[in-house]
């Protein structure tokens, strides 16, 4: 694997059809722009309408004889997840990419519409919703793939507690809920590529994480005071890399040939930070397929949407 791969790298994505998550901003917006650059249909799904007009726009600015469009998707209201799905099997015959990577980062207590704690609410289990929505679509391609974002902050956190995955029976700790997030999002990437095998769906299942890149996400990450939180949004400004650098492990794993289902791409550069694009390690507790399985469990009661069952 080239250890300069860039956006001008990737192959033809032309007549492919894409949908991308949290597209307004960020990782998102920079995702969303190099698959349209590729020549592919995007979606850019976002939650936000005025920022999303914006981030519509750059993105024909960059790819001007892109296929574009924003399409409303709130991933902490499980009623609008279903409309979005709704809405794109009505106007598209099938789905090529679907990059989950909207995501929101060490909040105060709160919860989704359907009251789960915000940050498992939308990282993991909007995911799981909408990709258990759109896997009709998805098996309509011919080869699809199914990228999951995730983060090097699940390094940071040893398990994930299944059985209160709301932090009902716990005293919250609005960073730690994050990094157990990005935990469960690898353990259900893992386990969907597990049972796509099973099924012998023609689906990819591949996981990926920008490194410390300079995104809006960033602000709200640090404890404590104003302070600090200046302090860390002054950090990413002079360390972290810039948003379009942090997309390329996504564009990576959803666009390059080499990769299969179980990969994890993320940055390689020292400590996974920043780079381009490589094959990388995740905490062994992400690989777990017991508590991957209990997760899958978990998630089909608490949204009910059931899809892929267990052999």
């Amino acid at each position: 694997m080239s250890n300069v791969w860039t956006v001008r790298d990737m192959p033809s994505l032309a007549g492919k059809i894409a949908v991308v998550t949290g597209a307004s901003s960020g990782l998102g917006l920079e995702t969303s722009a190099g698959l349209a650059i590729g020549g592919a249909s995007v979606v850019m799904a976002c939650r936000n309408p005025g920022k999303a007009q914006a981030a519509l726009d750059e993105v024909r600015r960059r790819a001007p004889q892109a296929s574009v469009e924003v399409m409303p998707l709130d991933l902490a209201d499980l009623a609008s997840i279903r409309e979005f799905a709704a809405a794109f099997a009505k106007s598209y015959p099938r789905l090529d990419i679907l990059c989950n990577n909207a995501g929101v980062m060490a909040l105060p207590l709160q919860k989704t519409r359907d009251g789960f704690e915000m940050q498992i609410g939308t990282n993991h289990l909007g995911h799981f919703a909408l990709t258990g929505l759109l896997l009709d679509a998805l098996r309509a391609a011919p080869a699809a793939r199914v990228v999951t974002v995730a983060s090097v902050a699940h390094k940071t956190t040893p398990r994930l507690e299944v059985e209160d995955l709301n932090w009902e029976r716990r005293p919250y700790r609005k960073g730690e809920a994050y990094a157990k997030s990005k935990l469960a999002n690898l353990l259900y990437n893992f386990e969907l590529g597990r049972r796509l095998e099973q099924t012998r769906a023609p689906i990819t299942a591949v996981a990926a994480h920008p490194g410390y890149s300079d995104t809006n996400i960033v602000g709200g990450a640090t404890e404590g005071s104003a302070f600090k939180r200046a302090l860390a949004r002054l950090g990413g400004k002079l360390i972290a890399q810039p948003a379009a650098l942090g997309a390329l492990p996504t564009l990576y794993a959803a666009t390059m040939p080499t990769v299969g289902s179980g990969d994890y791409i993320g940055p390689d550069g020292p400590l996974e930070f920043r780079g381009y694009p490589k094959k990388v390690d995740c905490r062994p507790a992400a690989r777990d397929p017991h508590t991957a399985a209990r997760l899958w469990a978990v998630s089909e009661q608490l949204t009910g949407i059931r899809y892929l069952s267990a052999a």
